[in-house]
């Protein structure tokens, strides 16, 4: 039986409806009951109180591979999905290079229902849009949706045959579903495992350019021209990336784009003398680049920030760093990152103080919240009367060193293992049902 729960004196924040400032949350059969003054009639079974805290949406992760089926020996479900509620995460897509691959309906509701029966974060598939990931036979994507998939994508596999990029489109555009894409070249760049440039060749490791990312964008749009296919573009890394996207929106075309929270902050410069934990798809580029990515999610040119979620195990990370496998965990670190974007953005604004302060913090939590939300077509990221109650007390000021003994991901890999970074979770609510509680 769902409570009734009375969130008191939490700083609400809910980018999607202008909310930002001290409110009490009402929750009732799993639903937002009001913000504000309490309903009349209601009647607390729990009441949470939220004095320092930050009341928010739970997150909305685009990317967190959970593992399962296939390679339970890096992550399993239970492991992920209880870091997804440590980092406040409580819708989550997965991407469909699973073994076997995610494309067969029996495949995707078999996932869903191992998800469900955790009660922890709600859990989109995507499908694939090839049988096998392999880039010629197209999947039952009608079938697939049926089953729960919320989109499709060919994962970290480039499709080589244009043609049947040009079909999977013309078909996902007669259904109305989103072609989910990481832009990135068959050929150029292949075997590369880190930003072509200075540092790369200093180092004497194989490169991967930024062209390899700008040639697949400019085929993308192109098809996207001759489909009309809505296309979500995966983790971009590069400024020259983000000028053509910016332009292709600004042309019209039905378009949206993420990047990883890791790369809103790092750079090649962070691989140092060879540290795996760096190892990234995309890589990590230029200060430059990196700048571009700040720059597009102030804009907007970015729709929304994602976890990258790639749990990896000792066995195929602590190796030299062109033979460790690519791939961070990320669940538990979206907060604090995407958190010090916000103080990072802020800094360089002159907000003043009192309500403009919280301005850039609103703003930061949209892209892991509403945007999120939206680019996947989710009814979720808000704290709307009527929405699922889905949402996270977290403390904004509260700090945390980054040790794998603090992560309950099975990954405990990630590259800023000793960073103290700000933002704890302290209250997870799923549907209306508080899955954690630090």
């Amino acid at each position: 039986m769902k409570k009734n729960i009375h969130i008191k004196n939490g700083h609400v924040i809910d980018p999607a409806n202008g909310i930002d400032g001290l409110n009490d949350l009402y929750i009732a059969d799993g639903k937002v009951l009001a913000i504000g003054a309490a309903p009349a009639g209601f009647t607390a079974d729990e009441t949470i109180d939220a004095i320092g805290l930050i009341v928010a949406p739970g997150f909305v992760d685009l990317s967190a591979r959970l593992r399962e089926p296939g390679f339970e020996y890096k992550a399993t479900l239970e492991s992920e999905m209880q870091a997804a509620m440590q980092g406040g995460v409580t819708s989550l897509v997965c991407p469909p290079d699973t073994d076997p691959v995610l494309d067969e309906p029996g495949l995707v509701e078999m996932l869903k229902h191992r998800a469900q029966k955790l009660n922890q974060a709600h859990v989109h598939p995507l499908g694939a849009l090839t049988v096998g990931l392999k880039g010629h036979a197209l999947t039952e994507m009608s079938a697939l949706t049926a089953s729960g998939c919320i989109g499709f994508s060919h994962a970290e596999q480039p499709i080589e045959d244009t043609n049947v990029l040009l079909r999977a489109m013309q078909y996902a555009k007669t259904f109305g579903y989103t072609v989910w894409l990481r832009p990135q070249d068959a050929h150029i760049g292949r075997g590369g495992v880190a930003a072509s440039g200075p540092l790369a060749s200093r180092l004497g490791l194989s490169g991967v350019p930024v062209m390899s990312e700008t040639i697949a964008l400019h085929t993308i749009f192109e098809l996207m021209r001759a489909s009309g296919a809505r296309v979500h573009l995966c983790r971009i890394s590069a400024a020259a990336s983000l000028d053509l996207i910016r332009k292709a929106k600004e042309e019209g075309l039905p378009l949206t784009c993420d990047v990883g929270v890791h790369h809103v902050h790092l750079t090649d410069a962070d691989i140092g003398f060879f540290d795996s934990n760096a190892r990234m798809d995309p890589p990590f580029r230029s200060q430059r680049d990196r700048d571009a990515i700040r720059l597009g999610l102030l804009d907007g040119t970015v729709d929304a920030l994602c976890s990258d979620h790639t749990p990896v195990d000792d066995d195929e990370k602590l190796l030299p760093f062109g033979e460790a496998s690519p791939g961070a965990t990320g669940l538990e670190l979206l907060l604090s990152l995407t958190l010090k974007w916000a103080e990072d953005y802020a800094k360089m604004q002159d907000t003043g103080a009192g309500k403009d302060a919280m301005r850039p913090l609103s703003r930061a939590l949209s892209r892991i919240t509403s945007e999120a939300a939206r680019v996947a077509g989710l009814d979720a990221g808000t704290l709307s009367v009527g929405a699922t109650a889905d949402v996270v007390l977290f403390d904004a000021g509260a700090h945390w060193t980054v040790e794998a003994s603090a992560l309950a991901s099975q990954g405990k890999h990630t590259p800023f293992i000793g960073y103290n970074l700000a933002g704890q979770v302290q209250t997870t609510i799923v549907a209306g049902h508080v899955a954690y509680q630090r």
